[in-house]
């Protein structure tokens, strides 16, 4: 078996599926990676015309490079630990195939739905396997940040994002390379790219699917949860910081005008009289005069930001063409005639 395989028993009409380059990053996976790599070779040997199985080993300490070796796939080895995100990078890198997907290792995600992602893949920029299915086995602990997290990256995207950070999807791999400057090379990879595609109004597509136990450990820790939270603002500066500066703004300088009520109110019930002398009464606390300062000092920030942001854009060389915008045939002809 080579890396590049072309099979002759796929089924009829898989030949339209376009070659694609799986890439599984993998990280002391030895348990699982073989069981895996397996599945999708026999997913793959019925669904397309031609493919390769990557697999990179992030400087693994046990047997992940040689249970990979064995199963005949390429193996791209770095000799150190460099990080997830760095992985899937040196993986797009060396991809044969211009369309690419990605899967953990362990065994986590069903690799069967890669037919149904590749035909979606069509008419989108990024298809993601979102980890909202019937059977979905993601420990309790983990529930409440990636709720949070799912929300505050909802906000900042301005778009619902059914799976944030899920590690199964489909892609071009000219599309993911321009994105690779501001791409971690940490599990931020898939945040990241996520959240810089709905930025640039490319189409993203979510495919539902179950969610497995994993085989062996958790790589994710508690603080992560941080790291992933200051990354989703830090992109928003990047792409849109209006969605972080003004619902600041708005709360600040909310806050800033309820206190200011609130003073006057006090003011009027210390002087039930009323007349001039409510003139040279202290009327409002400095607490509130910070609040409004503070507010308008956010919209003021954001507004700075949003525009150099849309000035270095303008610079910037064009971003790849989405393929959620075609031309159909009888349009084309109309045109012609």
């Amino acid at each position: 078996m080579t890396a590049g395989h072309s099979d002759d028993t796929a089924k009829p009409g898989t030949a339209t599926r376009p070659p694609v380059s799986v890439i599984v990053p993998a990280y002391n996976e030895e348990g699982s990676l073989g069981p895996q790599v397996e599945g999708l070779r026999g997913v793959l040997a019925r669904s397309v015309p031609e493919y390769e199985i990557l697999v990179v080993d992030d400087g693994s300490t046990d047997r992940t490079a040689d249970v990979a070796a064995a199963a005949g796939v390429r193996v791209l080895r770095h000799v150190e630990n460099r990080g997830y995100g760095a992985s899937l990078k040196t993986g797009i890198r060396a991809a044969r195939f211009d369309t690419v997907a990605i899967i953990d290792a362990d065994g986590t995600y069903p690799a069967d739905q890669l037919p149904v992602m590749l035909d979606q893949l069509e008419t989108a920029d990024m298809v993601v396997a979102s980890r909202t299915g019937e059977s979905v086995s993601v420990p309790l602990i983990r529930r409440p940040p990636k709720w949070v997290l799912g929300k505050v990256a909802t906000l900042v995207a301005g778009k619902p994002i059914p799976d944030l950070n899920s590690g199964m999807r489909v892609f071009r791999r000219d599309w993911a390379i321009q994105y690779f400057p501001i791409l971690p090379d940490s599990f931020s990879f898939t945040t990241t790219i996520t959240l810089g595609a709905l930025a640039d109004e490319y189409h993203v597509v979510y495919h539902a699917i179950n969610y497995f136990p994993r085989v062996g450990k958790s790589k994710i820790v508690p603080w992560h949860f941080v790291d992933f939270l200051v990354l989703i603002i830090r992109i928003s500066m990047m792409f849109n910081p209006l969605r972080v500066f003004l619902p600041l703004s708005l709360l600040f300088g909310g806050l800033g005008v309820l206190k200011l009520i609130f003073d006057v109110a006090a003011l009027f019930m210390r002087s039930p009289g009323g007349g001039w002398q409510l003139l040279l009464q202290p009327a409002l606390s400095t607490s509130a005069v910070l609040l409004l300062f503070v507010g308008l000092q956010f919209l003021m920030i954001g507004m700075v930001a949003d525009g150099v942001v849309r000035r270095i854009a303008q610079h910037n060389r064009p971003l790849a063409p989405s393929r959620s915008v075609f031309v159909r045939p009888e349009s084309a002809d109309a045109v012609r005639s």
